[in-house]
């Protein structure tokens, strides 16, 4: 079993910053991927940030120059520093990792980001 669990959600004006964090435990043996999607109300889940065991990243166009993804060295935590935040940043933001081999993907429960202009 793995659970994944964040914090660091919350309120923020347009211009602000907040960071996320992503605590896994349990099973976690073996992730080569973790980072963050979001989906905001009537919308489809996207991706925000990806960081691979490597430490090559990936981020979504829309957030790329005001994230960034970072991870400890053995895979058990993840966070997500966001900057300038916007309004349209406004989602739920849910923790993801990949176990290699299999494939296996986990989620977290999600945190609230609102954004007000």
């Amino acid at each position: 079993q793995v659970h994944l669990v964040e914090s660091g959600g919350g309120l923020v004006q347009a211009g602000g910053s907040l960071r996320l964090s992503c605590v896994a435990s349990g099973r976690i043996f073996g992730f080569d991927k973790m980072g963050w999607y979001r989906q905001a109300p009537g919308k489809e889940r996207e991706l925000v940030a990806i960081i691979h065991v490597s430490g090559h990243t990936r981020y979504s166009s829309s957030v790329e120059g005001r994230f960034a993804v970072s991870r400890n060295k053995d895979m058990s935590t993840v966070s997500l520093q966001m900057d300038s935040l916007k309004p349209e940043d406004t989602a739920a933001y849910f923790c993801y990792a990949r176990r290699q081999g299999w494939g296996t993907e986990y989620w977290g429960q999600g945190t609230q980001v609102t954004v007000s202009s």
